[in-house]
């Protein structure tokens, strides 16, 4: 569904927290908090002045939203805890702008955070039936790989499809990676900051050859990110940083077709994403060619490529030209993941919806220092997990 609305949702606030590798970060109590204090810091509020907080995580127990938020503060509040898949962080967002804009609340509080182990993402209960048993019966039966984890078949399979329908080539996936390197050096929060070349990229192990290597795929990573979100008439009259705000917003989730049309870009979020970037491009009356920045969800290089034609930047099929042109970075026409994106600033998989906006708002702000894009007015969020949900959200600069 899409939402739009003449009363102005702001973002007032956000934090975030470095991110960092399974084993080697604090537990997600402290990077939680520490996040949330930097997010009500940055809009001059209090914790008793949060009315909701919507916490998302992926891997913890529940009600582990209480226990992030208990050592900021014990007000008695709603806690929500959320859980989307990869998208759960921009999801607790869509529900703490919904209470918003419905006047429920005047000031929510959004955190997602993650606590991964090392290794590629595995279903943790046994014993009952996966969401992704349907994704994995039918992305074995389109391009086998068995023995691979299911999400690089997912968007390893993806990424083929379009190879195999438009002619792009593991070239053009390493020029996304390597991209994404050239955008984390500058970014102290980014787990990789390494620059890498092309062939760097290329060179890496192969994960299913001649289709993606190690460096294409994002680190399993833990971190927090936060949010605070209020009305413009709470912004009026506690005299709040109005400059940023959520012009439209829109939450797909999957259809027939993900299966029916055997399809492993429609199986891997294709049509998810169309379909939520167009329901707020009509929304809001603005279209891709008015997009000045964008984090979008390159889980893998594959996946970043296949969203820049998902979310209308480009053609059906035209993504290798986009990443010819350098129109994806600094200079072109929509400076993608100038965080270093999944790839390099990170993955904790709860986080990243947060980390997002905590980025296009900073970027809005003009506060972004090396990675600053120039006088950028309107920017686009995209979010997806598979199983599946997605989460694209339009910020626009006062």
């Amino acid at each position: 569904m899409v939402e739009t609305s003449t009363s102005r949702v702001i973002v007032a606030g956000t934090g975030m927290v470095p991110f960092g590798k399974p084993g080697s970060s604090p537990d997600f109590t402290d990077m939680s908090a520490a996040a949330v204090r930097e997010a009500l810091a940055d809009a001059g509020l209090e914790y008793s002045d949060v009315r909701q907080a919507y916490v998302g995580y992926v891997y913890g127990d529940s009600t582990s939203g209480q226990l992030a938020l208990y050592p900021v503060g014990m007000s008695g509040i709603p806690i929500i805890n959320v859980n989307n898949n990869c998208s759960t962080g921009s999801t607790a967002l869509f529900l703490a702008r919904q209470a918003i804009e419905h006047d429920a609340v005047d000031c929510a509080l959004v955190l997602g955070f993650e606590q991964m182990q090392p290794g590629a993402i595995d279903s943790v209960f046994s014993d009952r039936p996966s969401p992704l048993d349907t994704f994995d019966e039918a992305s074995i039966q389109w391009v086998g790989q068995a023995d691979l984890p299911p999400a690089l078949r997912y968007f390893g399979g993806a990424g083929l499809q379009h190879m195999q329908r438009f002619g792009s080539t593991l070239e053009d996936f390493a020029k996304v990676r390597a991209k994404a390197s050239r955008h984390a050096r500058h970014n102290p929060l980014a787990i990789f900051r390494k620059e890498l070349t092309e062939q760097d990229v290329l060179d890496s192990p192969a994960l299913w050859p001649g289709v993606m290597t190690r460096l294409m795929a994002c680190p399993p990573t833990c971190g927090a990110a936060a949010a605070v979100l209020v009305s413009q008439g709470f912004a009026k009259r506690h005299n709040l940083n109005s400059g940023v705000s959520i012009r439209a917003q829109a939450m797909t989730t999957d259809t027939p077709s993900t299966f029916d049309d055997k399809d492993m870009m429609k199986l891997a979020g294709y049509e998810m994403s169309r379909n939520a970037a167009t329901q707020v491009y009509e929304a809001s009356g603005v279209g891709p060619e008015d997009i000045d920045v964008s984090e979008l969800h390159d889980c893998f290089a594959q996946n970043e490529l296949i969203s820049y034609e998902a979310l209308g930047f480009c053609v059906p099929g035209g993504a290798p030209e986009f990443i010819a042109n350098g129109d994806n970075t600094y200079g072109g026409k929509i400076v993608t993941n100038p965080s270093g994106g999944l790839l390099s600033k990170g993955h904790p998989l709860g986080a990243t919806g947060l980390a997002q906006c905590h980025e296009l708002t900073q970027q809005l702000r003009g506060r972004s220092g090396e990675r600053q894009v120039e006088s950028p007015r309107m920017a686009l969020q995209h979010n997806i997990g598979l199983g599946g949900a997605c989460v694209v959200t339009l910020y626009e600069s006062a």
